[in-house]
């Protein structure tokens, strides 16, 4: 007697990425930032900048630790034909205030993405993050999947504890918060002009700092001088920084490797191998832990892979909402 067995399909091999061959809108020299609204949604209040797009398919962009919804300005106007863009500022960065005890905890950021993205009643998203966002977009899918309609992850912050001062915009940074010297370091940081501390971002996050216009650096020079005059702002940014090494150090369950092996929604995760920040060592384990997921490493790209190469990581995540739609991810 003759009997089989029916395997289960092999899982397509992780770098295997297909990009859509779909024809992409034509980005001007230099697209000006999308408006930003403050909006209260789900109990929670941000400032949003919203690109127009199909009823029913919406995208959500989520920044990286000093980032902000500007950083999505070129990947939302690419992929707008196929979705409507909410880009959001999260508690503390760019012009959203966060409220009253927030405690800047990747897990409470997540909270607040999550209670967005459910206000929004518009059926489980494309959700996107970059960096500190990719971690906290990784929680949200892990812990509230139904919200989660594809997952793409770029240069995701995961667990990163090289003792390295050039991972830092300015390395002097490393010193801030030390005993006796941090005060007389923070008091010269912050003699720093606005647009200093904006090329100093742009030269740890780029690898080919031709690719980031004059007319970006003169918008991100003043997003930094408007951002100086808030209160909450220095505080958001160094708390949210000792809640991503919190979450570095945490063991079990709570590791962020952990919690991606918990995910089984389609994921793309895009890494530029020039990635200054958080190395692209990371990456394939990360593809590899996460259940249905594919890696797309890109040469001559730093941290931001969606700002220095829109094109193809909007090719990129075209491919996954495709083949998604199409159960074949």
């Amino acid at each position: 007697m003759t009997t089989s067995t029916t395997r289960p399909a092999a899982r397509p091999a992780v770098t295997h990425v297909p990009l859509s061959t779909a024809p992409l809108p034509a980005l001007e020299p230099v697209l000006p930032p999308w408006p930003g609204v403050v909006e209260e949604v789900g109990g929670v209040s941000l400032n949003v900048r919203r690109t127009p797009g199909p009823d029913g398919t919406v995208a959500v962009y989520v920044h990286g630790l000093g980032g902000s919804s500007s950083n999505w300005t070129d990947l939302a106007a690419l992929l707008a034909p196929t979705a409507s863009g909410r880009a959001i500022d999260l508690p503390g960065f760019g012009f959203s205030e966060p409220a009253a005890g927030f405690d800047f905890s990747l897990d409470e950021h997540a909270e607040v993405v999550a209670r967005y993205i459910e206000g929004l009643d518009a059926g489980p998203v494309h959700l996107v993050g970059n960096s500190m966002g990719g971690a906290i977009v990784l929680l949200v899918a892990a812990a509230r999947p139904e919200l989660v309609r594809t997952l793409t992850l770029i240069s995701p912050a995961m667990p990163d504890r090289r003792p390295d001062p050039r991972r830092l915009s300015d390395p002097m940074m490393a010193l801030a918060y030390l005993p006796v010297v941090g005060a007389r370091v923070r008091r010269r940081l912050a003699t720093a002009t606005a647009r200093e501390r904006a090329a100093q971002v742009i030269k740890l996050c780029f690898y080919d700092l031709a690719k980031f216009p004059e007319q970006r650096l003169d918008e991100l020079t003043e997003e930094h001088g408007a951002r100086a005059a808030l209160a909450w702002a220095a505080p958001a940014m160094a708390r949210s920084t000792f809640g991503i090494f919190r979450r570095w150090t945490a063991v079990g369950e709570a590791s962020l490797w952990s919690v991606a092996a918990r995910v089984s929604i389609p994921t793309l995760v895009v890494w530029g191998l020039h990635d200054r920040v958080i190395s692209v060592r990371r990456a394939p384990r990360t593809a590899r832990l996460l259940r249905h997921a594919r890696l797309l490493v890109l040469p001559r790209t730093g941290h931001v892979a969606q700002m220095e190469r829109p094109n193809v990581v909007a090719r990129a995540v075209l491919g996954l909402w495709e083949a998604a739609e199409k159960g074949t991810w």
